[in-house]
């Protein structure tokens, strides 16, 4: 199952998750403008690396303090179809806590799950000097934030069978899709070392519980926890709210 949109509106208009897409999308696009040389580089000086972090591997000619790429790295990608999953994921969910948040409480809530989901890869491999470069981490809290507030709110996903025979869509409730998200993450954690894994599945953990711990403190008063706004556990008719595929 592949989320691709969810039928949860919300009054108001999301400028904050906008502009987080933009700036994910103009970083990647500078990023990849760049010589291979030159690009490379950039994700060495503007990606999180622990060792640098934490004072064990040193950086010369940094062009920011180590501490700064905690948040640099948040707007970079490692490819296109990291900087697309990412963001739809933003798309999705992001405009349903930035608006039970407000604008300004929905930046800090953003930046700090990314601090958490940052530290809790680097403190795994506080020596690694591989650069860690996603926003996942800071979207996972926008995940765990939507667990909490909107567990029964409708995720329309696309399912693929295989082998592939009939691709279609339908309504799962998010506490299903979100819970076997989070599962996904724990178990590839512990079954690849963080060493070797490709995805800093850790982050995504970090980040995903950072976000369920700290939305009652971001979120409005007349919000409440565990909206129950679900009609139906699954729902395969057409949703009135189009995401970026409905």
């Amino acid at each position: 199952m592949f989320p691709i949109s969810d039928d949860n509106p919300e009054p108001g208009v999301p400028f904050v998750t906008w502009g987080l897409i933009a700036a994910c999308v103009a970083v990647f696009l500078l990023q990849y403008s760049l010589p291979p040389g030159e690009a490379e580089l950039a994700v060495y000086h503007y990606g999180l690396i622990p060792g640098v972090l934490f004072g064990s591997t040193e950086m010369s000619n940094a062009p920011v303090p180590a501490w700064a790429t905690i948040f640099s790295s948040m707007f970079m990608h490692g490819g296109l179809a990291h900087l697309g999953g990412n963001m739809l994921y933003l798309w999705i969910f992001g405009d349903n806590i930035e608006l039970a948040m407000g604008r300004v409480r929905f930046i800090v809530f953003y930046l700090a799950t990314g601090i958490a989901a940052a530290l809790a890869h680097a403190l795994l491999v506080p020596a690694s000097t591989v650069p860690l470069v996603g926003a996942s981490g800071a979207i996972s809290g926008v995940l765990g934030a939507y667990l909490l507030l909107y567990p029964r709110g409708r995720v329309r996903v696309l399912f693929i069978p295989f082998p592939l025979i009939l691709l279609r869509t339908f309504y799962v409730p998010a506490i299903i899709v979100l819970g076997l998200w989070f599962a996904i993450q724990v178990f590839s954690g512990l079954m690849n070392p963080v060493e070797e894994a490709g995805v800093a599945f850790w982050a995504h953990v970090g980040g995903f519980v950072a976000g369920m711990a700290l939305v009652p403190f971001f979120k409005r008063r007349d919000v409440s926890l565990f909206h129950k706004a679900q009609p139906k556990i699954f729902d395969a008719r057409a949703s009135g709210r189009r995401g970026p595929w409905g």
